[in-house]
């Protein structure tokens, strides 16, 4: 069964830059969708970007521009470069994983889930 361990979070000043890595591991298929989404309390989650096996991606609207996707084979990590930070970005961010490379916005189409890493940005 696949497992997925966010890392990177902390906390940044407004402007600043944070990169964010998921590593996973017990994959079953070949061809998957890894994709990073956010929380914030009182909100739905929200997706930030979205990454398939032969490195085809989907950005959300808060995240174009400012966010850069990517995803090593090899290491079965993906990364997420997060640029010009604002404390709008404040929030968990989660990793999640599904096994076909539709590249797809929606929480539900995802199987498995990390618990996720705290991103703060200060004003």
């Amino acid at each position: 069964q696949v497992r997925l361990v966010e890392s990177g979070g902390g906390s940044v000043q407004s402007g600043e830059s944070l990169s964010l890595s998921c590593e996973a591991s017990g994959f079953t298929c070949e061809k998957y969708v890894m994709a990073w989404f956010r929380q914030t309390p009182g909100k739905e989650r929200e997706a930030v970007a979205v990454i398939n096996y032969v490195h085809h991606s989907k950005y959300g609207g808060s995240a174009q521009g400012r966010f850069t996707v990517s995803l090593d084979n090899d290491k079965n990590t993906m990364y997420l470069q997060m640029a010009t930070l604002q404390p709008e970005d404040t929030a968990v961010y989660y990793c999640a994983e599904h096994n076909d490379p539709i590249l797809s916005l929606i929480p539900p189409r995802y199987t498995f889930w990390g618990r996720g890493t705290q991103v703060t940005v200060a004003s």
